[in-house]
């Protein structure tokens, strides 16, 4: 019993000695952001969950990348942990795109203590290592590993000779300070298909070194080769991707969760400008997660790792700034997306729901892990602003001023655009059908509708048709700009809904059309396209707006991107008179005036048909609307003389406003423009698809012609 106790005696303190990690509780992503100048540095951001993240630093470089590398640029960042526990060592590409193209011949190897300050060292390789490696130019993405069999850190990277040989990941360890090689690098991954292999990535789970890299020739994706040794036997249990996209991806990064048995694997989405997220149990199976993840940064390639409290508030007291406040505001009277925070003035703007009472309104200000927020509770915004005092751990206070107000545009919570607005004789209520945005690359799959008494309270009728659920047999995806129309068929009303989407039989977006009985729906959708091709012989089918001229009852749908198309619909309303095709595209103008580009619209009023169409590209400051007139529903268009009905006013952060409908108000000559506008926030961060929804006056002069429209963020008062 004696040796016993002695042998757990000694063998308890060999044990806790060896276990030099800390307790983590929250994660730092080093990452660099682009290929031009600026973009190719180091940067952080910093969650305290895995899934949101916030720049530090502004999302500007903590690291000089003219003064650590040879280039002037730094690219792919990969971050580790050293098996003490308490040392970090970083790596990185030696590139400068914008005048080295994508040839390279050095990394950057660094080592910190504090996170904070970095002793770094360049290695170039041909010069290193002339005999073996004088004729690469190519030296990519570096990674380090701990090898506990030799107690030494293991770094690897891609390389390739010059002329038309494929990227080849290697290795070598580097020596104990962390400044340089051992040896000369020796080839890791054998791949069998031979194809160019980059961005390597190792994660060792239960004894097993999972090897993830990118295949840059021959099929795309990320490839997961498995070895039970760290430097050599990985062999590959299937050829199939890995990542979870179609597109193409670089740049995997694979972390576990703090306090859990999941693994994150992230990419670079590259030719979309986006990230995706993954998560797994074991290493091979992912499931998207894409929809749990926020970042208010756009990163390239980089990593992830696991940090403890005291280095989230040594990062935080280093690097959060107050003038870029670690905070959300999360109460639901608020319309959380039009939340402005000014960071240089101090400021804090609230835009409150309809209905909001602001005497005792509670913004619940959430602030970040080392953060402080005061005052809490209920507060009295209906006199005036309120001072609010934010503290960073480390850092003085700073006092912002927060004033809250109900103001009706945007008209609907959320990110929406081309929205499409209808008045229902049947239900006596107003309606708009828009575009659901908010998706990189307006990759949105389904259509909702929202239903008014008064144009001022909406209420989300959720969705009337989902392209992932199989509600549009011909398409997959691309739900874009639809069109409605009420009909009255007999004792009844019809409702036909035109839209466009992406076409699974191929030859890009196209037009189709879908039935209700009633203005929500349900609705079916026709199993084919009712629209395939450019009477034009270019631009894309979409856009279309549906109209029913009240003087001969006839109803017309017109469409195009680049072109503006007009037919006359059977009377079915499915189907068109493909002997009434006409191309009325306006002649010239230009971007600052009236180039036709997508969007049209066609009101009458008064013996006059107005059509109304969208000049630039959706995602411009610019993007405006312009019209022109004619007798007849099918043209020619004659361009107004003051042509712009509708366009930004960037003394008060509107942009982009355009791709609209037009309401009048039944038995009035009152008449209300519905557009969308790009979100001020996502000006810089992928305007095309951050856009709400507004509504203003629209009002005529005495000899017809359109008075132009003033954007506002008051919008407009409930319509009686």
């Amino acid at each position: 019993m004696l040796k016993c106790l002695l042998f757990f005696a000694v063998l308890f303190p060999i044990v806790s000695c060896q276990n030099k990690t800390p307790q983590t509780d929250a994660y730092l992503f080093t990452y660099f952001t682009g290929n031009g100048p600026g973009g190719e540095a180091i940067r952080y951001a910093v969650s305290t969950d895995g899934y949101n993240y916030r720049a530090l630093n502004n999302n500007q470089p903590v690291l000089d990348s003219k003064k650590i590398s040879t280039s002037g640029g730094v690219r792919d960042p990969h971050i580790l942990r050293g098996a003490d526990g308490k040392t970090f060592y970083m790596v990185a590409t030696d590139l400068y795109v914008p005048e080295q193209g994508w040839n390279n011949f050095a990394m950057i190897l660094m080592k910190s203590t504090d996170l904070i300050n970095w002793k770094t060292t360049v290695i170039n390789i041909p010069e290193t290592y002339p005999e073996e490696y004088g004729d690469v130019d190519r030296v990519w993405a570096p990674q380090t590993i701990y090898d506990k069999a030799t107690g030494k850190y293991m770094v690897y990277w891609s390389m390739k000779y010059s002329g038309s040989h494929p990227d080849i990941i290697y290795y070598a360890y580097a020596n104990k300070d962390f400044s340089g090689f051992e040896a000369a690098p020796k080839q890791l991954l054998y791949n069998p298909t031979n194809n160019a292999c980059i961005d390597g990535d190792i994660i060792e789970k239960d004894g097993k070194f999972y090897f993830f890299h990118k295949s840059e020739s021959g099929a795309p994706g990320i490839k997961l080769a498995i070895s039970d040794k760290l430097t050599e036997g990985y062999t590959y249990p299937n050829f199939d991707r890995v990542d979870k996209e179609t597109e193409r991806v670089e740049g995997s990064g694979v972390f576990k969760l703090n306090n859990s048995d999941e693994y994150i694997l992230m990419y670079d989405v590259y030719t979309n400008g986006r990230y995706q997220f993954t998560k797994s149990p074991d290493l091979q199976h992912f499931e998207v997660i894409d929809e749990e993840i926020s970042m208010n940064f756009h990163p390239r390639h980089g990593t992830v790792m696991p940090i403890t409290t005291e280095e989230y508030n040594r990062l935080m007291a280093t690097y959060a700034k107050t003038n870029d406040l670690f905070i959300d505001v999360t109460a639901d009277q608020l319309k959380r997306n039009n939340v402005l925070i000014n960071g240089e003035e101090k400021t804090i703007y609230l835009p409150v729901k309809v209905g909001t009472d602001l005497s005792t309104f509670d913004p619940q200000f959430t602030a970040w892990r080392g953060i402080t927020v005061a005052p809490q509770g209920p507060q009295d915004f209906s006199k005036g602003a309120v001072d609010y005092t934010f503290t960073i751990v480390g850092q003085e206070p700073v006092v912002y001023n927060v004033a809250a107000s109900e103001h009706h545009n945007p008209a609907l919570v959320g990110f929406y655009a081309d929205p499409q607005v209808l008045y229902s004789n049947k239900t006596g209520k107003y309606y708009i059908y828009p575009t659901s945005d908010g998706f990189p690359g307006w990759s949105g799959y389904y259509f909702k509708v929202f239903s008014s008494d008064d144009l001022v309270n909406w209420k989300d009728e959720g969705k009337i048709l989902d392209m992932k659920a199989g509600d549009v047999p011909w398409a997959d995806g691309s739900s874009w700009a639809p069109t409605i129309v009420e009909k009255k068929v007999g004792d009844d009303y019809k409702y036909y809904y035109y839209f466009s989407g992406n076409y699974v039989a191929g030859g890009g977006k196209q037009i189709g059309v879908a039935i209700a009985d009633d203005p929500t729906g349900p609705f079916v959708a026709r199993k084919e396209p009712m629209i395939k091709e450019s009477p034009a012989g270019r631009g894309q089918q979409i856009d279309p707006c549906a109209f029913i001229d009240p003087v001969s009852g006839k109803a017309y749908i017109y469409w195009g991107n680049g072109y503006l198309a007009a037919a006359e619909l059977n009377d079915d309303m499915l189907s068109i008179k493909k002997e009434t095709i006409k191309v009325l595209t306006p002649k010239g103008g230009t971007l600052a005036d009236y180039a036709f580009r997508e969007g049209i619209y066609v009101i009458y009023r008064e013996g006059t048909y107005y059509f109304m169409w969208s000049v630039d590209d959706t995602g411009s400051p610019n993007y405006h609307v312009a019209y022109g007139t004619s007798k007849s529903p099918m043209g020619p268009i004659k361009v107004a003389e003051n042509l712009i009905v509708l366009i930004q006013d960037a003394d008060n952060s509107i942009y982009g406003t355009g791709h609209h409908s037009v309401l009048q108000v039944p038995g009035k000559d009152e008449w209300y423009i519905v557009y969308h506008r790009i979100n001020a926030k996502h000006l810089k961060d992928g305007p095309g698809y951050h856009r709400e929804v507004c509504i203003d006056k629209m009002e005529f002069n005495e000899d017809g012609t359109i008075k132009p429209v003033f954007p506002t963020i008051s919008g407009i008062d409930p319509v009686q």
